[in-house]
């Protein structure tokens, strides 16, 4: 008897741009035979009960939802729901986010510039029990991961911090004031301020005392 064709992957779409979650709705109406939309939602809470009463193969999220994170959702989500996986679709080509989207349990990271059938068989794999990473990123990602085998790397560049950046977020831990790390880094304080936005930026956080606690966490400085 000849194997029958796979089922038509059920797929929740969450945005918080209706007119994204019009194109995508278009864009994958192409391959009804691979993919069947079940819900749009462009917020995290009707997206989780969406979840709960359709139970999709993959929730299709972007990074940010609004005032919301797609990284929180993907956590929700792979916590109650193990059988669905969630893709992130986003227009962040970072680093940081894709390390932070694969620790919290996403089974992909693709960039919104992905065309419609490309878009299918990323889904597709991921069904399979793959992880998809875009090319773009993916090729950053490997040689980030051979400089750190080499050796090569510094505190927090797995978080995305620049080495400047991790040598700033050191001098807090050690409790410099920015005067201070002005002067050991021979930088000006503007400048030392400027390494602060970026590193709080990459490590999810709003001030000195939460970016020391998120180091001291995972460990980066001993």
């Amino acid at each position: 008897m000849p194997e029958l064709p796979p089922t038509p992957l059920k797929l929740v779409l969450v945005d918080d741009h209706e007119m994204v979650l019009h194109g995508l709705d278009t864009m994958l109406g192409h391959f009804p035979d691979d993919v069947v939309i079940v819900g749009q939602s462009t917020t995290d809470t009707t997206a989780l009960r969406m979840v709960a009463e359709q139970r999709p193969d993959i929730v299709l999220c972007d990074v940010r939802i609004g005032k919301a994170s797609g990284l929180d959702l993907c956590r929700q989500i792979t916590l109650q729901y193990p059988d669905t996986k969630v893709v992130l679709l986003t227009v962040y080509d970072d680093e940081h986010y894709l390390y932070q989207a694969l620790r919290v349990g996403a089974s992909g990271y693709i960039l919104k510039r992905v065309d419609g059938r490309e878009l299918v068989a990323q889904l597709c794999r991921v069904r399979e029990g793959e992880t998809v990473v875009d090319a773009s990123l993916a090729g950053r990602v490997a040689l980030a991961a051979a400089r750190l085998h080499a050796g090569q790397f510094w505190s927090g560049a797995h978080l995305g911090l620049t080495q400047r950046e991790s040598e700033v977020l050191g001098l807090l831990v050690s409790g410099h004031s920015n005067r201070a790390v002005a002067g050991k880094l021979v930088v000006s304080e503007d400048t030392v301020k400027t390494h602060i936005r970026g590193l709080y930026r990459k490590l999810g956080v709003s001030d000195r005392s939460a970016a020391i606690a998120v180091a001291l966490r995972e460990g980066l400085f001993r």
